[in-house]
C-alpha cells in the first residue's frame, strides 16, 4: 500500500523514484485513522526522492513504526530532562451553545484577538473564556475570532465539512502540486511548456536558464561525489543545496529540517518582532542556521533578495499573498534567481473562501471532521500526533526535491504547493484501521542526545534510510538570529 502511494505521488510530479522498501504496518499509534501508513508514505516519498537525487541506484527504506513515532517528535523532546510545553494557557477546546470550538492562542496577538472577539478584557483567564463560549455558537465564535485577526475553528463532522465550499476547493487540488513558474508568458504554467507535469516531454532547455548545471547527484554536472555517509569526509546527498526557510509552526520547519538531515544548507530567516513558540523553534531547528531580517524595512528586503539570489529552494508558510505583497512571490523569486524551487505551505490552500485564513494543525483537525470522528461527536478528540504538520512537512520536502529533479532534467523554475487541509483530505481517504486501543510504542531505540546552547537535548533521530544509511543533523539547534544573513 505504502509503495503504491509513493509511486503514484512520483508519477503525478513527473519523476521516477528508486525502489522503496517498507517494513512494519499499522496500527502503531492509538487511532482509527491510518496514521502509521500516512507517516510511512510521507517519509518514504521524501526519502525516495533524496535517493533519486543521489542518482546511484541506492535503495530507500522506511519503517512504519519509526515514521509514525517521528510524527510525535515534539512529545519526546526533552531539554535537560524536562519536557517542552508547546501550548499557551488559553489554547484549547471550549464547549459552546451548540458544539465545540478550538481557540489557538499561542501567539499573543492571536490570544488578544480571541479575547476581543469574545468581548473579554485583556488578561481574562480560562474560566472567563469558558463562560463566554458557552453562551455562543461554535461557528459564530469561529467567524468572530477570524474577523478579529485570530485563529479558531468550530468542530464539524465529516459530512458538514464535505458540504463546505472550502472542502470542495481543497478536494479539487492535488496533494502536492508542482508547476513550472516561468511559462512562455511569464506566468505560472501548470501544464509546463510541452504538456502536463508528469509527462516525459522536455522543454529542450540545456540548463542555461538558471540551473547552473546543478543536477541530481551522480548526474552530469553534479556537485561533489556519490558517497555521503556519516563518519566519512564525503558530501551528503543534498550537500550544496541551499534552502531558505521562511516558516513557523510547524509543517514548514519540519520540511526544511528533513532537507537539513540529508545535508542541505538551511538558513532560517526570522525577525525579532515575529512571535515564536520557543519549544517548537528549538525542536524544529536541528541542522539549520538562523538569521534575522525585518522585511518591513527596505534594508531587510534587500537582504532577503541577496539571499534568494544564491538559493536553490525557498520554503514559506506565510498566509497566501503576504510575501507577494512584499515583492517575494514565486514569479519575483524566479526573476531574482532563475532555477529556484519555491515551496508554499498554507492552512487551507490557495483557492476557495478560506484561502487566506490563518490555521494550524489542531484547527484543521477540528474544521475537517477529524476531531469529531475521534471523539464520536461528544467532544473533540485529536489525532495522537500532529499528523497534518508532519505529513505536510515531509511531503513538502518531497516536493522540493522533486522540483530540483525536474530542474536538473529540464531547467526552469518550479513551484510546490501544499496545504494542511489537503493533507487532512488525503488522510481521510486512506481509510480506517482498528487501532483505537493500540498501546503506546516503545521509542527507546529511536532516541538520541545532543548538547546545545539550550542544554542537553533528548530527541528522536530522523526516520528513513538511503542505501542503508540514516540521515542525521550535523549541528544542534541554534539560537534565534545567531547567524548573519549570508550563505556559507
Amino acid at each position: 500500500m505504502v509503495e503504491d502511494h509513493v509511486r503514484e505521488l512520483a508519477a503525478e510530479l513527473g519523476i521516477t523514484l528508486p525502489p522503496l522498501r517498507v517494513s512494519g504496518s499499522d496500527p502503531v499509534l492509538p487511532s482509527v485513522f491510518r496514521v502509521g501508513t500516512a507517516a510511512a508514505i510521507a517519509v518514504g516519498a521524501a526519502t525516495a526522492a533524496v535517493a533519486a537525487f543521489r542518482g546511484d541506484g541506492s535503495e530507500a527504506a522506511v519503517d512504519v513504526r519509526e515514521a509514525a513515532v517521528a510524527f510525535r517528535d515534539e512529545r519526546h523532546l526533552r531539554i535537560d530532562g524536562a519536557p517542552v510545553d508547546l501550548w499557551a494557557p488559553l489554547s484549547g477546546d471550549y464547549r459552546t451553545a451548540d458544539g465545540w470550538v478550538r481557540l489557538h492562542c499561542n501567539f499573543d496577538h492571536h490570544r488578544d484577538a480571541a479575547l476581543m472577539a469574545l468581548d473579554l478584557p485583556a488578561g481574562a483567564d480560562v474560566d472567563a473564556v469558558i463562560r463566554a463560549c458557552a453562551g455562543r455558537g461554535a461557528v459564530e465564535i469561529e467567524e468572530a475570532v477570524t474577523r478579529a485577526g485570530g485563529c479558531a475553528a468550530a468542530m464539524r463532522d465529516r459530512a458538514e465539512w464535505r458540504r463546505h465550499p472550502q472542502s470542495r476547493a481543497v478536494a479539487a487540488s492535488p496533494l502536492v502540486r508542482l508547476t513550472r513558474i516561468d511559462g512562455p508568458d511569464g506566468s505560472d504554467d501548470p501544464d509546463g511548456p510541452d504538456g502536463p507535469v508528469g509527462s516525459d516531454g522536455s522543454d529542450g532547455s540545456d540548463g542555461s536558464d538558471g540551473s547552473d548545471g546543478f543536477e541530481a547527484r551522480g548526474g552530469i554536472g553534479a556537485r561533489g561525489g556519490t558517497d555521503a555517509w556519516p563518519g566519512t569526509e564525503d558530501e551528503r546527498t543534498l550537500e550544496g543545496v541551499r534552502v531558505l526557510d521562511l516558516t513557523r509552526v510547524l509543517s514548514g520547519p519540519y520540511a526544511t529540517r528533513v532537507l537539513s538531515s540529508h545535508g542541505a544548507r538551511v538558513l532560517r530567516v526570522g525577525a525579532g518582532h515575529l512571535p515564536e513558540v520557543p519549544g517548537a523553534v528549538i525542536g524544529s531547528a536541528f541542522g539549520k542556521r538562523s538569521c534575522h531580517l525585518d522585511l518591513r524595512t527596505r534594508q531587510g528586503r534587500a537582504g532577503l533578495r541577496a539571499l534568494v539570489a544564491g538559493a536553490d529552494v525557498f520554503v514559506q508558510s506565510y498566509r497566501p499573498g503576504a510575501l507577494e505583497a512584499l515583492g517575494f512571490g514565486p514569479r519575483e523569486l524566479a526573476a531574482i534567481r532563475p532555477g529556484i524551487v519555491c515551496v508554499d505551505i498554507s492552512a487551507y490552500g490557495g483557492h476557495g473562501p478560506w484561502a487566506g485564513r490563518r490555521g494550524f494543525d489542531s484547527l484543521v483537525q477540528m474544521a475537517c471532521g477529524i476531531a469529531h470522528e475521534g471523539g464520536d461527536g461528544s467532544r473533540p478528540c485529536p489525532l495522537p500526533a500532529q499528523v497534518l504538520d508532519h505529513a505536510t512537512g515531509h511531503l513538502a520536502a518531497f516536493g522540493a526535491v522533486a522540483g530540483l529533479l525536474r530542474r536538473s532534467a529540464e531547467g526552469g523554475s518550479w513551484r510546490v504547493e501544499l496545504s494542511l487541509a489537503r493533507t487532512a483530505h488525503w488522510l481521510d481517504g486512506l481509510g480506517r484501521v482498528d487501532g483505537a486501543a493500540t498501546p503506546e510504542p516503545d521509542v527507546t531505540d529511536l532516541l538520541q542526545e545532543t548538547e546545545s546552547a539550550f542544554g542537553r537535548l533528548t530527541h528522536l533521530r530522523p526516520p528513513g534510510t538511503v542505501g542503508g544509511r540514516s540521515p542525521y543533523w550535523s549541528s544542534p539547534p541554534p539560537r534565534q538570529g545567531e547567524h548573519p544573513p549570508a550563505w556559507w
